[in-house]
Formats: C-alpha cells, sequence, structure tokens
C-alpha cells in the first residue's frame, strides 16, 4: 500500500512529480461564484488538488478561486483537460492556451485527454508531449482509457502517460485495467467515487460508516487512497468539502478493503468510454 499521511500528501508520478492524492473536483460546479467559493473553501481547509476541464466550463471561476484563494499558484496542483471537439495536434495546442487564459496561470500541472478518439488522440497526444517539453505542463495524461485504448496509444508514444484518470468506485473496480496501469506505472485516478450519490443506498455501506464511526463518503475515499488510487470528489458545499478530507485518523482494514472490492459489477453511471462520441 502507498503511504497515506495527510490531506497535503502526494504520490509520486513516473517522472519525479509529486501529485497530491486528494483534491477537489468541480464537474457541474457554476461558473462565478458557486465554483470560486469552493476553491477557496477547499484551498482554506488544505486541499492543494483542483481538477476542472475546459468542458466543464467554469476555468474562469477555478483560476480566480486560486487568485484569490489563501494559497500560492506554486503550491496549489491544477488539473484541466481537452475536450473531444478540440483534440488534433493543432487544436490541443490552442485549447490548452484558452485554458490557460481562462484559469490566468501561464502553465497547468496535469493535462489530460478527457476521453479517447482513436487515432485522432495520438495526434493529440504529441501536442501534449510537446507542452511537456517546452514545460508549459508538469504532467500529462489521459482520462477514460480502458487497456486496448492505453496498449494502442503506448504504440506511438515517446512518453507514458502520467495518470489515468477513470470512474472508480465499488461498483467499478476494473482491477485489471488498475493492475495494468500500476504495471506501466501510469497513475490510477477515480472520478465519480460516490457513484453519483448511489453510494448511499447501500446497506453495506452503512455498515461499514458505522463499524468505523465515519461517513459513508469517507469510507468509500479512504478506499480509494488505501487502493493506490488517487481521488477528487465534488462538492461546492463547505461543510461536505470539510468533512470529505477528514480521512487520515482511520484505516480500514484488509479484510473490508477486500469486502469493497467484491462489490464490483462493472456498472458504469457516467458514460462507457467504448461508446461516447459527444
Amino acid at each position: 500500500m502507498k503511504k497515506i499521511t495527510d490531506l497535503q500528501g502526494t504520490f509520486e508520478l513516473h517522472n519525479g512529480v509529486q501529485m497530491p492524492y486528494f483534491g477537489l473536483g468541480v464537474y457541474l460546479s457554476k461558473d462565478g461564484n458557486e465554483v470560486i467559493h469552493a476553491v477557496k473553501e477547499a484551498l482554506d481547509h488544505g486541499y492543494r488538488h483542483i481538477d476542472t476541464a475546459a468542458i466543464y466550463n467554469n476555468e474562469e471561476g477555478v483560476g480566480t478561486g486560486i487568485k484569490e484563494g489563501s494559497v500560492d499558484r506554486k503550491d496549489v496542483f491544477l488539473v484541466s483537460k481537452v475536450w473531444n471537439t478540440d483534440q488534433g495536434y493543432d487544436s490541443t495546442l490552442r485549447a490548452f492556451e484558452a485554458s490557460l487564459e481562462r484559469l490566468g496561470t501561464d502553465y497547468l500541472d496535469l493535462y489530460l485527454i478527457h476521453w479517447p478518439k482513436g487515432d485522432l488522440s495520438k495526434e493529440t497526444w504529441k501536442a501534449m508531449e510537446r507542452l511537456y517539453k517546452e514545460k508549459r505542463v508538469r504532467s500529462i495524461g489521459v482520462s477514460n482509457f480502458l487497456q486496448h485504448h492505453l496498449e494502442d496509444l503506448l504504440t506511438s508514444v515517446e512518453i507514458v502517460p502520467m495518470v489515468n484518470q477513470m470512474e472508480f468506485h465499488p461498483y467499478l473496480v476494473q482491477q485489471k485495467l488498475l493492475d495494468f496501469c500500476n504495471a506501466n506505472h501510469i497513475q490510477y485516478e477515480a472520478w465519480s467515487p460516490l457513484m453519483q450519490g448511489n453510494i448511499f443506498d447501500l446497506d453495506i455501506m452503512k455498515d461499514l460508516a458505522a463499524k468505523y464511526n465515519k461517513t459513508i463518503a469517507q469510507i468509500v475515499l479512504r478506499w480509494d487512497l488505501q487502493k493506490g488510487v488517487v481521488t477528487i470528489p465534488k462538492s461546492s458545499k463547505k461543510e461536505r468539502i470539510i468533512a470529505n478530507a477528514d480521512l487520515f485518523d482511520f484505516e480500514i482494514s484488509d479484510e473490508d478493503v477486500k469486502l469493497l472490492d467484491s462489490l464490483d459489477r462493472g456498472k458504469r453511471f457516467g458514460p462507457d468510454p467504448d461508446n461516447f462520441n459527444f
């Protein structure tokens, strides 16, 4: 198990960059006051990792939240993603510049391909490799890439992706994919760790929450970390932002980690990477 210490702890990427293993996701957070407030609250309470994307339409607010926040930009691990309609070599470079402008920064800590698009993603990746070599971004990776997507991409890369951000929760463990990423030194990262809220309906989660005297969300997020998976739960509410990060005064037993693993049924609450063309 990777070492888990506190809210500002990190997992090391294969290029040596330290990636905070816990962060704030801002999917569906409205641009303007909502996302600005969420980012500032997260930074105030110890978060150092903020994850957005061009398609979220809130990069400007995220940038404002960081600028107005209590933490220097250099101490924030800032992530964005290139959207499907911007994939391709030249268009990725343009999309990157547009994201930087909206975010009010001159670099990113991590830039991801949001969804696999076959050969087009290979051109996108070449652009991302260029941005990495030019030190415009500290690390590059992908999102929603299944094993066959990764295997195809790896046939043409100079730089192996540092991260693969995937839907990940007890109903969608994809252990073989996780093992493949670990074997290739690709850091696994979870989106939708709470199953779009469906996790709260499971009796087994209620039992584990009672056993550890923790919330269901805290049980799942701690499980992510103990699996060596970076996690970025989304919330715009101060109380949940604080509660979600209260993970470092307990440890789930190996038996209960395996119990959560056993819930896997290959069920997605988000799109299927093999059938997503938006």
